[in-house]
């Protein structure tokens, strides 16, 4: 029995009309969520990064080389405000870990581009992400995780998320 059982069962007893069900499910997600960023944030601050900083790392080594993106490019791939993004692309820029550079294709706009150094950080922190996800994962089976993989899947399309 675990603490999102404790709750359903009190809404249970009190409101017997009411199914409760869906609660537990929303519950042990959230409650998931907050256990899983916890874990990966020390991960993170291993390598001097917090989670938007690894995002936007993470999405410019994952777009492959040359391994830079326009901001709007950046703010598609990791759903954030403009001037988030932008506050973000200063604070990667001031340490050493991106640049900005012009874009060949327009001079008018610039490209974000991985540094040496930021692409060597965020190919170490992903080795440690990666390890780090994989232990909160443990306790699952490979079959075990397949289905909650596809089950997750399944339930973000159905609340309307990708």
């Amino acid at each position: 029995m675990d603490h999102v059982d404790f709750v359903t069962q009190q809404w249970e007893r009190e409101r017997p009309d009411l199914d409760v069900s869906a609660m537990g499910i929303i519950g042990r997600v959230g409650r998931l969520y907050l256990a899983y960023q916890a874990e990966m944030q020390r991960t993170f601050q291993r390598f001097g990064l917090n989670a938007a900083k690894f995002d936007v790392l993470a999405t410019l080594r994952r777009a492959g080389a040359p391994h830079e993106l326009s901001p709007g490019d950046l703010l598609k791939a990791t759903m954030v405000a403009s001037g988030t993004m932008t506050n973000r692309i200063d604070r990667l820029e001031a340490d050493g870990l991106v640049r900005r550079k012009v874009n060949p294709a327009d001079s008018r706009s610039f490209l974000i581009a991985l540094t040496e150094k930021g692409g060597a950080l965020i190919d170490e922190a992903l080795e440690a992400h990666v390890a780090t996800q994989s232990g909160l994962l443990k306790g699952l089976k490979a079959e075990e995780l397949d289905q909650f993989k596809d089950l997750l899947s399944k339930a973000l399309i159905s609340a309307g998320s990708d």
